[in-house]
């Protein structure tokens, strides 16, 4: 029997539109699943090392759902007390950018996979990516704010605290919770950001036609700057090493690398360039902060204190070697950029480009280094003793390089620290302009592709 011919489908129409539409979705659920799961299993390594895997009443993945929430620029509150007789005032703004580097890198390449073998895209399907990347981010964003939320009864202590507590019967209790406006908000910015980089760092990524011809621009600059924190980061992970061998603190150690290693390195990088901090350290929180940096924060007695190269080498003459370290780096950024740039672009163009990469990248870095940090409970004005909120913020936050008696620890504290953006931006662009010029001079001694990304 002669089988019937199907019939013909329409030039220009879809094949299966259905099929195409839920691919996008998937690729979106991919991009976000990845990242967060390489976020999870960082923040989990780092947590444990900080020993949060000891927080009373199983908080553990609550603090996990927290340091992610933090981690792509959220903020973390703290609430509670007992009535009339105790209140917590609290709350904490600080990314561990150990382990949202470790997500946006992940991001990155799962997005970019999907686009492989592609060298132009539409400028309509990229938005639809982006958009599809961020709503499922969104809906995640959403779950683990409602995961970080944890509350502890809190032990009195000894001493006249115990005694109120007995007579009035209090049972004081803590807890925090991820803040869904900044968590949501900031971090769709964060998503944003990382896709943005993405594009204007990678070869691989493909652009619309129209953008085509402006890559040469900016991606060379930009990629040798992501370079240069990435060197950092290594750089920071080898002294790590050394001061765990030295020190034999191999778990504090780990704990900060695995949340917080590209906080201290970045500033540093920062601070060689000529950059400027400013913040103040009150009591110890439990945040990874190196004694130098510590003496300064708390040296203005109350006042903010400056955290620049100067201030730091008073108290540690090693911080003199960031100068020249960051001009070894700012100057193999310029060669770098040169290198993978085209022949005919003149040694201005890199001066200017690399200055523009520089001032992004610390702008950045400014912002992302930026910390906000306090709390205090008191039942009738008495601190809680060991075992109460201090306890509870060290498992959440991580662990203290700077050593602190347990009042210090347990009865509050404050740490703030922010960049002084008017200095450090125009230092980034004045170091990229010298940079890139000399750059340009020592690339023409090296062999050179003639075309680039």
């Amino acid at each position: 029997m002669q089988q019937q011919a199907r019939p013909s489908r329409p030039a220009g129409t879809p094949a299966a539109g259905p099929p195409g539409a839920l691919r996008g979705w998937l690729d979106a659920v991919a991009v976000v699943l990845a990242g967060l799961a390489v976020m999870a299993a960082v923040a989990a390594l780092g947590l444990w090392a900080a020993g949060a895997d000891t927080l009373p009443g199983g908080g553990f993945p609550s603090v996990l759902a927290a340091t992610l929430a933090l981690a792509v620029g959220g903020s973390v509150g703290l609430d509670g007390g007992a009535g009339f007789f105790a209140s917590v005032d609290a709350g904490i703004t600080a990314m561990p950018l150990s382990v949202g580097l470790a997500g946006a890198l992940t991001v990155a390449e799962v997005f970019l996979r999907q686009l492989r073998y592609r060298a132009v895209a539409g400028g309509r399907e990229l938005l639809g990516r982006a958009a599809r990347t961020a709503v499922v981010w969104l809906a995640a964003l959403a779950l683990i704010c409602a995961a970080a939320r944890h509350t502890v009864t809190v032990p009195l202590g000894d001493g006249l605290a115990e005694q109120l507590g007995g007579v009035l019967g209090l049972t004081p209790e803590v807890g925090f919770h991820a803040e869904p406006a900044s968590t949501l908000g900031l971090g769709l910015l964060w998503l944003l950001v990382v896709l943005a980089a993405t594009f204007a760092v990678s070869r691989r990524a493909p652009l619309p036609r129209s953008l085509v011809p402006f890559q040469q621009a900016v991606r060379p600059a930009a990629f040798a700057m992501l370079l240069v924190l990435l060197g950092c980061v290594l750089l920071g992970v080898v002294a790590a090493i050394g001061t765990a061998a030295v020190n034999g603190d191999a778990r504090q150690v780990a704990a900060v690398v695995l949340l917080a290693l590209p906080n201290l390195v970045w500033l540093a990088f920062g601070v060689g360039l000529g950059g400027e901090w400013h913040g103040h350290l009150v009591g110890a929180i439990g945040l990874p902060v190196p004694k130098s940096l510590a003496a300064v924060l708390r040296a203005g007695e109350g006042e903010d204190g400056t955290v620049s190269l100067g201030t730091l080498a008073e108290q540690d003459g090693r911080a003199w070697w960031l100068l020249p370290l960051a001009a070894v780096l700012m100057l193999a950024a310029g060669v770098l950029a040169a290198h993978r740039s085209p022949r005919e672009v003149r040694p201005w163009q890199h001066a200017v480009r690399l200055a523009a990469a520089a001032a992004v990248t610390m702008l950045l870095v400014g912002v992302w280094t930026r910390v906000s940090a306090d709390y205090g409970l008191s039942v009738l004005g008495v601190g809680l003793g060991e075992g109460g909120l201090g306890d509870l913020l060290s498992s959440v936050l991580g662990p203290a390089l700077e050593p602190a008696g347990p009042a210090a620890a347990l009865t509050g504290g404050t740490l703030t620290l922010d960049p002084h953006l008017w200095t450090l931006v125009p230092l980034a662009a004045a170091w990229g302009l010298l940079a890139g010029a000399l750059g340009a001079l020592a690339a023409t001694r090296l062999p050179r592709r003639g075309e680039t990304d």
